[in-house]
C-alpha cells in the first residue's frame, strides 16, 4: 500500500503521519469535534441525512484536488468499488445517521461517548477473525476505557434530566457499526491502493446515499436548513476533510484494534468541548468516568509504543 507523503513536506511532519499514537490522537480529536458540531446544526434545524451529507460532501471535495493534484484519481475498479461502498454503509453512514438522530435528546457528550464502546466490539471481532489480539497492557487500556464509559453511561442514565431509556439505548449500535467496519476495511482493504484514494471514494458513495435518501424523503435537497448554521457547517466541512484521509492512513498503519480506540479521545474531547462551548453538564460522576477513558487512552499509546519497539528490536 502506497504511504508516501507529499514531496517537500517537512522531515518531522512526515515521520508524524506514519506514527499511528500520533495518528490516533489526531483522528480522534477530529471525530471528538463531529459531536458538538453536530449539536449546533441540530439547534439550527439541520435534520441528521443533511448533516451526515454535509461531512461526506465536504471530505470529497477537500480530497478531490489533491487527487488530482498528485495525479492519484482514477476510476476505481469494481474491487475498490465494492469495498468503498461496504465501508461507506457500514463505518459512516450507519453510525452518523445514528449519532446526528440521537445527540439531540441524549446530548453531544453522552452520545459521543458511545464511540469509547467500539474498541471492546473490534477487539471481539478482531479475535473471532483471527486479525489481532492485543497483549496485556493493551487489553487494560481497553478494559480502562470500558469501565469509563461504563461509569458515564450509569451517571448519565440516573441524572435528573435523562432521556428516555430509548435514546439512551440507541446510541448502543454505534460501536458495534463502528466495530464491524473496522474488521471490514482491514481485511479487505484493495492491495495497492492509497488511503487518499479509498477516503475519497468512500464519501463520494456515501453522499451519493445520502443525497438519494434525502430525495426520497424530502422530495428536495433542503439546502437552506444549513443557513442558520452557516460557521459550523463550514467548520464541519474542514474537519471531515482532514479526518479521513487521516483514520484511513491509521486503519493502513495501526490496524483495526488501534483504529477502534480513536472511540475513547473522541469521547473525552467530545464531553469537554460540549461541556465548556455548549453548556452541557455533567455530574461529578461523569467527569470521574471520562478521567478513567483518559487513563486508558494513556496506557494504549504506552502499549502502542512498546509494540513498535519490540517488531524493531526483533527485526534487528
Amino acid at each position: 500500500m502506497n504511504t508516501s507523503i507529499r514531496p517537500g513536506a517537512p522531515a518531522s511532519v512526515a515521520s508524524l503521519l506514519h506514527e499511528p499514537s500520533v495518528l490516533l490522537l489526531l483522528t480522534g480529536t477530529l471525530i471528538g469535534l463531529n459531536f458538538p458540531l453536530g449539536k449546533v446544526g441540530a439547534a439550527a434545524g439541520v435534520s441528521p441525512m443533511l448533516w451526515a451529507l454535509l461531512i461526506s460532501t465536504g471530505a470529497s471535495l477537500t480530497l478531490l484536488p489533491v487527487l488530482i493534484a498528485r495525479r492519484e484519481l482514477a476510476w476505481p475498479s469494481l474491487r475498490v468499488m465494492r469495498y468503498t461502498a461496504c465501508s461507506a454503509l457500514i463505518s459512516f453512514i450507519a453510525p452518523n445517521l445514528l449519532l446526528f438522530s440521537a445527540i439531540p435528546h441524549a446530548g453531544a457528550g453522552y452520545t459521543g461517548l458511545m464511540f469509547a464502546l467500539s474498541p471492546v466490539c473490534t477487539v471481539l471481532l478482531a479475535g473471532l477473525c483471527r486479525l489481532e489480539t492485543p497483549g496485556r497492557t493493551g487489553l487494560l487500556g481497553i478494559a480502562l476505557g470500558l469501565a469509563g464509559a461504563a461509569i458515564v453511561s450509569l451517571t448519565r442514565g440516573a441524572a435528573a434530566d435523562a432521556p428516555a431509556l430509548g435514546w439512551l439505548l440507541a446510541p448502543l449500535l454505534i460501536p458495534m457499526a463502528l466495530a464491524a467496519g473496522n474488521v471490514y476495511r482491514t481485511l479487505h482493504w484493495p492491495h495497492g491502493e492509497s488511503p487518499n484514494t479509498l477516503a475519497f471514494w468512500g464519501q463520494a458513495f456515501s453522499s451519493g446515499v445520502l443525497l438519494l435518501l434525502l430525495w426520497l424523503t424530502h422530495g428536495t435537497l433542503p439546502i437552506a436548513e444549513l443557513l442558520p448554521a452557516g460557521g459550523a457547517a463550514l467548520m464541519q466541512i474542514l474537519v471531515a476533510g482532514i479526518t479521513f484521509p487521516v483514520s484511513y492512513r491509521l486503519q493502513q498503519l495501526g490496524g483495526p484494534v488501534l483504529l477502534s480506540q480513536i472511540g475513547y479521545v473522541a469521547a473525552a474531547v467530545g464531553l469537554v468541548v460540549a461541556t465548556v462551548f455548549l453548556g452541557e453538564r455533567y455530574a461529578p460522576a461523569t467527569w470521574a468516568g471520562a478521567g478513567v477513558i483518559a487513563l486508558g487512552i494513556g496506557v494504549t499509546i504506552i502499549a502502542q509504543l512498546g509494540a513498535r519497539r519490540s517488531g524493531s528490536a526483533r527485526r534487528n
